[in-house]
């Protein structure tokens, strides 16, 4: 929902300054328009939880503010002002969409009342709306109550009123696109398209076609046209993860997209405008992004934290995981399986806590966690010998190569994880599918 502020549109300069006295004297934040016409323009859906105006006005009528008002925020309560006598008005005002009327000259009570109710009715729509966004599967529940996680969503909250670009950063696995959903969800843009797209996981000659659109003979195999992820998502939001592994060449395109508001689709000469909201995320450091493509990404960052700086959360997320994968069971979590649970290092973040729980209710015998479900505690790999400082290997005089040396470090944490790469990649602390593209680029098997 918008914000708490009012908007009270009346031509009649007494009257305005008695209303916004009123409004103000019980709480309300209020902005003041003199005529219908400064009323819609200075209306703003993400600020105005409310608006109230006069239906008697010069020029632009109060009928006339309500049906514009409605038809740029349907979900916007608007109240309107009509003098005892206008009856026929009230009708009307009320058959073209109005929440209440007031009369005028009206009652401080009677004013703070219907404010009040418009107030809450807006609250209870936004609250179902979110519900029906969670059923209908883009948000999606947020566990955790802590300090930290309570001001990430709190940022994320106030974000989502906004339309400006953001840069959601954070190890792997601590719900980078939990937030984007919520984000999107929670925004204007709420019941339009939320399409996500994960920048390491297609091969750089095709991420262009895959976010641009081609047009057909565009390329070999360009049998058809392509519409691409953000003509997809026109007029909803762009969830762009990993950003960071864009190459140079898109990363410029991309900029241009976010600074025009146009793309240029592969094989074609047309710019095409688009509509989209970009949230970006990264667990790189941002600094890897080039530096004016950065800037417009970060207009707002949200940094979330590891599950390392939240261990009072980790008992609710066990009892949440368990929950879902126990379907109907119900399994009892022992205070000793929570704290060996909230003991853990965890580097692989909430998903590899998630996938621990999903392990333990397999192997759970009976309804009651063992510590012996767990997964078995890792031990740090040994120091390389040689002069390394702690597990990085001496650096020869004449130069090493850093293909080789990513290659190497791959085959032994596949290794020592006996080729399980969901271990791997929570061991080298990225996303599984990161990892698969590495083996498959390396040639590297699970064995190692």
């Amino acid at each position: 929902m918008a914000g708490e502020e009012l908007l009270f549109i009346e031509d009649d300069d007494s009257g305005r300054e008695l209303g916004l006295f009123n409004l103000r004297k019980a709480g309300y934040a209020v902005d003041g328009a003199r005529d219908g016409a400064e009323g819609l323009r200075r209306f703003d859906p993400e600020r105005h939880a409310v608006v109230i105006t006069d239906v008697r006005m010069p020029n632009v009528g109060g009928l006339e503010v309500l049906r514009e008002i409605r038809a740029r925020s349907p979900e916007t309560p608007v109240l309107v002002i009509t003098a005892y006598g206008d009856v026929d008005l009230a009708v009307a005002a009320m058959k073209a969409g109005a929440f209440d009327f007031i009369g005028k000259p009206f009652h401080r009570e009677h004013l703070l009342l219907t404010v009040a109710k418009a107030l809450e009715r807006g609250r209870m729509r936004a609250e179902l709306l979110s519900l029906q966004r969670q059923v209908a599967g883009v948000e999606r529940a947020i566990v955790g109550r802590s300090p930290a996680m309570a001001r990430v969503l709190d940022l994320a909250d106030r974000v989502a009123r906004a339309a400006a670009p953001v840069l959601v950063t954070g190890e792997s696995g601590t719900g980078k696109e939990l937030i984007a959903r919520r984000i999107h969800a929670r925004s204007s843009r709420g019941a339009a398209p939320f399409v996500a797209v994960n920048c390491a996981a297609i091969p750089a000659e095709l991420l262009e076609s895959e976010l641009f659109g081609h047009v057909r003979g565009a390329f070999s195999g360009a049998l058809r046209d392509r519409p691409g992820r953000f003509r997809q998502a026109d007029g909803g939001t762009l969830f762009l993860d990993e950003v960071a592994e864009l190459p140079p060449p898109l990363q410029a395109k991309l900029l241009r997209a976010l600074q025009e508001r146009v793309i240029d689709v592969v094989g074609s000469d047309v710019p095409v405008p688009v509509d989209v909201r970009v949230i970006a995320a990264t667990n790189r450091d941002p600094g890897d992004l080039r530096g004016d493509l950065l800037y417009r990404l970060r207009v707002v960052e949200i940094e979330l934290p590891p599950l390392r700086d939240r261990v009072d959360d980790i008992p609710q997320l066990v009892r949440h995981f368990v929950a879902r994968f126990a379907a109907g069971r119900d399994v009892e979590i022992p205070e000793d399986v929570l704290a060996d649970m909230s003991s853990r290092p965890w580097p692989g973040n909430v998903r590899e806590l998630e996938n621990a729980c999903e392990r333990a209710v397999i192997l759970c015998a009976g309804d009651v966690l063992r510590t012996q479900d767990l997964p078995p505690r890792t031990t740090a790999a040994p120091a390389v010998a040689g002069g390394g400082d702690e597990w990085l290997p001496a650096l020869p005089e004449d130069g090493l190569s850093l293909v080789d040396l990513e290659k190497r470090v791959i085959e032994r944490v596949l290794a020592l994880k006996r080729g399980n790469i969901t271990q791997a990649a929570a061991y080298l602390r990225v996303p599984r599918h990161v990892l698969s593209y590495r083996m498959e680029k390396y040639g590297l098997r699970r064995g190692g």
